[in-house]
């Protein structure tokens, strides 16, 4: 039997996809093109509404080039919104998609209560080689339950990845060749093995003198964790890479009160400037969110006028989407599609020049990279330095997925162009 997955959404799912396809593999299923395949799995996101459209534009897609295929939903959606099948066959929920070879006879819903989630087994022999970079699932789950959020309800409680299992896969990864591992989750600042009383800050030091590879970095972390023993512990390491990827949402305080985050933009102020102080060239970028309901247009300026003026290297900006069953769905104070649409156009152009601004430092300066293997422009193969910055060099095949010295020369239609130094 042959099966084909398709993932959307975040790298927590992509780890949950490495897994799903090691266990039908496991049970003597074969990977194969969408148009070969018996059954047809969506490890589906359902953060917004674009991910929902996603799910259906995929599906028709599947009808199409595949109409005798079994179509699976697996996952966030199907945990949440197990009525909104789109035509699927199968909805299953984040245990359920680990057991998926247990329902391939079957049709209909099957999702267990987010509350008996529990964190998935996964086989390190089953982990792919070859890659320049992997997402490792070190936790899963939240509590905090912003108001605009739907993931407590997707991904249940915070539960953890035993230290034990962890450093089994980073070895494990670093014998297959694989040179950079992020960590990642759904909230990894609530990482904590219980049995051996290990946090994440401990885990990092723990990860210093294990077999890993070369590079380690650190996905979405939540801000109020990055204090400065955080700081420190990233400034002193020679693995972890000097990056910050931080779920900011909004630079309103008033915003940030009615989205539930525990933080104001003064604090937020204050740790990115403790990172540029401690480690000279951090790449920080932030999650911001427009349009939540009763952001206007003052204090969408508040944002503005924050970010214009912060520390950081780029920006990812999202709509706000409501979500059934979140606390904001009900919220007055709605704000009207079109002037989403100009604020995220506002912002996406403010996060050009940010980037823009962020590469010009580091003009004649040498860098380490990973070069990947994939043609851009029919000419560059592209690598990123440890502080996240996309240099691309003239194609050599003999440089993927090696840790490469580069001198970074000038921007050239937006790309940072550099030559491998001799």
């Amino acid at each position: 039997m042959n099966f084909f997955i398709h993932t959307t959404g975040c790298k927590a799912n992509q780890w949950d996809s490495y897994v799903i396809s090691g266990n039908l593999e496991s049970a003597g299923l074969t990977r194969s093109a969408m148009s070969l395949a018996d059954i047809i799995i969506i490890d589906a996101c359902t953060l917004t509404d674009g991910a929902e459209r996603d799910i259906r534009r995929f599906i028709n897609q599947s009808r199409r080039e595949n109409e005798k295929a079994k179509i699976i939903i697996a996952g966030c959606h199907g945990q949440v919104y197990p009525e909104r099948s789109f035509g699927a066959d199968l909805i299953l929920g984040q245990a359920e998609k680990f057991r998926i070879t247990d329902f391939l006879d079957k049709k209909g819903v099957f999702v267990s209560e987010r509350t008996q989630l529990s964190l998935e087994k996964c086989a390190v022999d089953t982990l792919p080689a070859g890659k320049t970079r992997f997402f490792l699932k070190i936790q899963d789950g939240c509590d905090k339950f912003c108001s605009y959020c739907v993931v407590p309800f997707a991904r249940g409680k915070p539960r953890s990845r035993p230290v034990r299992e962890i450093l089994e896969a980073l070895a494990s990864l670093e014998k297959k060749g694989i040179k950079e591992v992020v960590l990642t989750g759904i909230e990894i600042a609530s990482y904590r093995d219980r049995a051996s009383n290990t946090d994440l800050k401990n885990l990092l030091g723990l990860l210093e003198t294990s077999v890993t590879p070369e590079r380690i970095r650190i996905s979405s972390i939540d801000p109020l964790y990055i204090d400065g023993e955080f700081v420190e512990i990233i400034a002193d390491s020679k693995k972890i890479t000097e990056s910050f990827h931080i779920p900011l949402q909004s630079g309103s305080d008033t915003i940030l009160e009615k989205m539930g985050r525990r933080y104001n933009h003064a604090y937020i102020n204050d740790i990115t400037t403790n990172i540029q102080n401690r480690i000279r060239g951090a790449g920080i970028g932030m999650d911001v969110i427009v349009g939540f309901p009763g952001e206007d247009e003052g204090l969408f300026e508040e944002t503005y006028r924050f970010l214009e003026s912060a520390p950081i290297y780029y920006l990812h900006v999202f709509p706000y989407a409501p979500r059934q069953g979140t606390a904001a769905f009900s919220m007055a104070g709605g704000v009207p599609e079109s002037a989403k649409k100009q604020r995220v156009r506002r912002l996406k152009a403010l996060d050009v020049e940010k980037r823009l601004a962020f590469y010009r430092q580091f003009a004649g300066k040498e860098e380490v990279i990973i070069p990947e293997g994939k043609l851009y422009k029919g000419l560059f193969m592209r690598g990123y330095t440890g502080n996240y910055i996309p240099v691309y060099i003239p194609y050599q095949k003999n440089l993927e997925n090696k840790l490469v010295m580069v001198k970074i020369k000038e921007i050239e239609e937006g790309l940072l162009l550099g030559e491998v130094k001799k």
